[in-house]
């Protein structure tokens, strides 16, 4: 049997539907352990939804149901809020896309990273300032002491980034949840914070959940590949094997990405009905 300290996320039978009956997320069954995996799909697939209900963060309005739903050795469907907060600041971490609208605009750089120590850990002033310190150059960022004193609006949004970074890693979570974390940079940068994510999650043996519409990152920097449509996992694979996925879905999803050899050709469209007899793949 897997113990939990490899497995902190067992979710099966997972069903968020909307109010009026709508099915959102369809019945989707999934292990997370120490590992890398990617969660992938179009724009409303289901990924962030999916991934939000693992961090108890599912719009009140939105209706939650499973089988079976643990998170960190925890039965997530009778968890009281404050218990999801304890989670979501000692096991699990989560970065959000863009810091522009993460980040407090009124709050400086080390007030923001202080906040999970001050509210889940009991040090003194010093010792939080030396942690701070310490987790913004382990993110990367030149200078952390002097840096503590800055604003979001001062930052680029590279260093914006790696401070949301520095927020989600500051407690040492066993879990981190990365929804879409590169979405707001150029292509160079996200090179850099995708590799920076994967060094700081290998380096502190935790495991990673990433939401990516960037299959060839994915396929670069994880482990393992889920792939959603309309709500369901169609396709599980390693990620090393999605340029010969065989599932007609992942493999249209590899073939439309855009680059130098696509330019000026038309991308694959998918066969959606295709998707019926393709079934899906573990």
């Amino acid at each position: 049997m897997v113990t939990n300290s490899d497995t902190p996320i067992v979710a099966a039978g997972l069903t968020i539907s909307a109010p009026g009956g709508a099915t959102l997320v369809k019945d989707i069954s999934f292990t997370l352990g120490r590992e890398r995996v990617a969660l992938v799909g179009e724009s409303g697939s289901g990924k962030s939804l999916t991934a939000r209900s693992l961090m108890g963060l599912l719009s009140p309005s939105l209706h939650l149901q499973a089988h079976t739903l643990n998170i960190a050795g925890e039965n997530a469907l009778t968890l009281s809020e404050r218990r999801w907060s304890q989670l979501r600041g000692r096991q699990l971490g989560m970065v959000m896309q863009d810091p522009k609208y993460a980040l407090n605009p009124m709050r400086t750089i080390g007030w923001q990273v202080a906040e999970p120590l001050t509210l889940h850990r009991r040090l003194s002033r010093s010792e939080i300032k030396e942690k701070v310190c310490d987790i913004l150059a382990a993110v990367g960022l030149p200078q952390p002491a002097q840096l503590m004193a800055r604003y979001p609006h001062q930052l680029s949004g590279g260093m914006g980034q790696r401070v949301m970074l520095a927020i989600a890693l500051i407690t040492e979570p066993q879990f981190l949840i990365a929804d879409e974390p590169t979405s707001a940079l150029d292509h160079a940068m996200r090179d850099q914070v995708l590799a920076l994510i994967r060094q700081l999650v290998e380096q502190r043996n935790m495991g990673l959940l990433l939401i990516s519409h960037d299959l060839q990152q994915v396929s670069e920097h994880c482990e393992r590949v889920m792939v959603m449509y309309q709500g369901s996992i169609l396709d599980t694979l390693p990620a090393a094997d999605l340029p010969h996925a065989t599932h007609p879905y992942t493999r249209t999803l590899w073939s439309c990405r855009p680059n130098k050899s696509t330019h000026g050709k038309l991308l694959p469209v998918l066969d959606r009905a295709a998707l019926t007899a393709g079934g899906s793949h573990d």
